[in-house]
């Protein structure tokens, strides 16, 4: 009786990690690769290994209010940038897609195009390529 007690004292104790936990690790591989900064580079400003990194990202590990604050320091944005309620934190939930090596590429090459027209016709040829493949 005592050992059934004891163990579900400690699965209530524990925190698993949850949906909170996924997207804030999301947001903070989104910043890191933006600012082209490796698991491992990262880990090393913040004193951790590439793996730990990794969980953090993974929403596996629980990420800290001293852990988060060190890593909003090593990617140069503040704390807030990693939640909803400012302006930061929706635009980085509609970029949340941009998950991608590929998909940053795209954006960046877009963005080096000065020329409007030029912009709206490739945003033109995109959908009507996306329209034909569903």
């Amino acid at each position: 009786m005592k050992t059934e007690m004891k163990a579900a004292a400690k699965r209530m104790k524990q925190r698993s990690a949850g949906k909170p936990d996924i997207e804030l690790g999301k947001r903070i591989r989104l910043r890191r690769v933006e600012m082209k900064i490796s698991q491992a580079e990262l880990g090393e400003k913040l004193g951790v290994s590439f793996q730990q990194v990794q969980k953090y990202e993974k929403g596996v590990n629980r990420v800290g209010a001293a852990r988060l604050q060190q890593i909003a320091s090593a990617l140069d944005v503040p704390v807030t940038f990693f939640y909803d309620g400012d302006n930061k934190a929706r635009e980085v939930e509609s970029l949340l897609f941009l998950d991608s090596a590929f998909s940053l590429r795209l954006l960046r090459a877009y963005s080096k195009i000065k020329d409007q027209t030029v912009q709206r016709q490739l945003v033109s040829l995109m959908e009507s390529i996306a329209a034909n493949e569903s």
